[in-house]
């Protein structure tokens, strides 16, 4: 009996031997292709290699010298995007709270007759969370999940739009680079006019009106 196991175990391990030396044919080699070359030139906006700072030389940038009321107007670079200041703002910036003199000439009831664009109604628009504050003690909006938010029209310029640099700059002259986008307006003037209106200014939003 003990014979008979030895001969099997033995022309099992020969098979396996057998099997394990078919299966060992040598496999080709995968090809491995060179990496690419980066040059520095090529790493950036500046086309010289990365120790030469003594020549790097940006571009001119010139800002607008045109003064204000001069009735040149900058077409917006997307639907709704904020305009660009297209005249000097020297001794304008950096604008405060108390001391702003953009709403001298932008403010709607003058901004005609001095040949600037008026601010819009959203601007006049409290658009904040509605909390409760006496003085003591602080209470949050009630409904967090809904973005509660109570909107409602004011007289005057609300505090959270006082700082119009935030969203407007200057207008610059020179290219760094070149720009190929192509802006497509979802209305017909929304090169020189923002649609954000009417009831665009509550559309999607969860709110309370007013209070």
């Amino acid at each position: 009996m003990k014979t008979i196991v030895k001969i099997s175990l033995s022309v099992v391990a020969g098979s396996v031997l057998f099997l394990t030396g078919c299966n060992n044919t040598p496999q080709k080699a995968t090809e491995v292709k060179p990496a690419k070359m980066v040059s520095e030139e090529s790493l950036g906006l500046r086309k010289v290699d990365l120790y030469s700072e003594n020549v790097v030389t940006p571009d001119e940038t010139k800002y607008s010298t045109e003064y204000a009321g001069s009735g040149k107007v900058i077409e917006r670079a997307f639907q709704d995007a904020p305009p660009m200041i297209p005249h000097d703002t020297e001794g304008m910036l950096p604008i405060q709270i108390d001391n702003n003199q953009c709403v001298g000439c932008h403010m709607p009831e003058v901004a005609v007759g001095m040949n600037a664009t008026p601010i819009p109604k959203s601007h006049f628009t409290n658009f904040r969370p509605h909390h409760k504050f006496d003085g003591n003690k602080f209470e949050k909006s009630i409904d967090n999940m809904k973005n509660e938010i109570a909107i409602k029209e004011e007289s005057t310029l609300v505090n959270a739009r006082f700082n119009c640099s935030q969203c407007h700059a200057p207008q610059s002259v020179g290219q760094l680079v070149e720009n190929t986008f192509s802006p497509d307006f979802t209305s017909k003037d929304g090169a020189s006019k923002s649609s954000w209106s009417g009831s665009k200014l509550t559309e999607g939003l969860d709110t309370i009106l007013g209070e």
